[in-house]
């Protein structure tokens, strides 16, 4: 299999010949990794059940962790699931990864359809499926909304939207989202929609793909999936702790599947991940930092604030000239877009994470600020 560097492989080789000034602390804007520390009753919580490490955990995963995910979703977006509408998993990544190769697997020449630009795993999966790849550009001049050519999506067997968007920070409304849905249905396409930034939003909730599935009376939640995760909203990546829910159908024989994987969650991280699913007030607060920091953004920046996630899309003349000089003249790091992107998408910006604290948020945007007045490259 012949797959793309990773986006932070390529930076490290565009920035290797680089002497960053030693004038400022570093400052590392690139990757999606919440920089506070996990609230301290989940790791009271997976502390606690250590003991547990004793025992083999089920595939299927434990009913305390898929008690917790339902009620998320009932009381986050209300949806009521059955237990055979949702399986836990352990994060995301390696369901975005390993469900495509479960569903395309027997189909000839596989057709898969996700945003461009787009989280490097959509492609990875596409590569081990060897699957006909058709981007659905996100550009300015469509609002970074993925345009709908018919004719492409009357092949598509697996249409991946990622919304709230990773990296341009776009989302999608309840009507949007349920002309997807029709369109799956109509076109016989599975839709799964990857929402691990439906928590981090400033004032309008981001809205659900199961939502708009029964907005458009798909009760059954036909050809239609969606997958979350606690890594962004819980500031606790590391405990993995996801969950894939929609249409029952595909989720039974893909149930199968897991059973063979060995992606099991051990049980200390399932308690400790049920405590958090279950929390809403740690999830508010963090949420603030963040509204905090685009506000800051777009103040200081003068951008439009984004609406979710915590990233700023900048548009910039060259990027890579961009985050080299960045980085030699401030000591900052940021993604270009066209990591991030194929076919020249994403060329003209670059991806800015706001993941720490508002105070060092302020001095990190204003060295940027700085940085652009200075050498007049916007």
């Amino acid at each position: 299999m012949n797959f793309e560097p990773y986006p932070f492989e390529k930076l490290t080789n565009l920035l290797k010949n680089v002497e960053p000034t030693t004038k400022y602390e570093p400052a590392v804007l690139t990757i999606g990794e919440p920089q506070f520390e996990t609230p301290l009753f989940i790791q009271e919580s997976l502390k606690d059940n250590a003991s547990l490490l004793n025992k083999y955990p089920k595939t299927v995963g434990e009913e305390y962790l898929k008690d917790a995910q339902k009620s998320f979703v009932k009381k986050r977006f209300g949806v009521a699931l059955n237990d055979t509408q949702i399986i836990p998993t352990f994060g995301t990544r390696e369901v975005l990864f390993n469900f495509p190769q479960f569903l395309l697997h027997d189909i000839k020449e596989p057709v898969m359809a996700y945003p461009n630009p787009f989280y490097q795993i959509y492609e990875g999966a596409a590569t081990a499926c060897k699957a006909k790849v058709v981007h659905l550009n996100l550009i300015k001049e469509n609002g970074f909304k993925p345009d709908i050519n018919h004719e492409q999506l009357k092949e598509a067997n697996l249409v991946i939207l990622n919304f709230p968007n990773n990296p341009t920070a776009s989302t999608l409304s309840l009507e949007e989202l349920g002309g997807w849905v029709k369109l799956a249905l109509k076109y016989d396409f599975v839709l799964l929609n990857d929402e691990c930034y439906s928590e981090i939003y400033c004032d309008e909730k981001p809205i659900c793909l199961l939502e708009a599935s029964l907005h458009v009376k798909n009760h059954d939640f036909k050809n239609v999936l969606v997958v979350n995760s606690i890594s962004k909203r819980s500031s606790a990546p590391g405990l993995r702790s996801g969950f894939i829910a929609g249409d029952e159908s595909i989720l039974t024989e893909y149930m199968k599947y897991r059973t063979y994987i060995g992606a099991a969650s051990p049980l200390p991280l399932q308690c400790a991940a049920a405590a958090a699913w279950n929390d809403e007030l740690h999830v508010s607060k963090a949420r603030e930092v963040y509204k905090k920091n685009l506000e800051l953004a777009s103040q200081i920046l003068h951008v439009k604030k984004s609406e979710a996630t915590f990233y700023v899309w900048l548009e910039v003349k060259d990027e890579l000239e961009f985050t080299k000089k960045l980085y030699e003249k401030k000591n900052v790091k940021v993604l270009p877009g066209s990591f991030l992107g194929r076919e020249g998408i994403g060329s003209a910006y670059v991806r800015i994470a706001l993941v720490e604290n508002s105070v060092k948020t302020e001095k990190v945007l204003n060295r940027i600020k700085d940085f652009i007045k200075e050498e007049e490259i916007i």
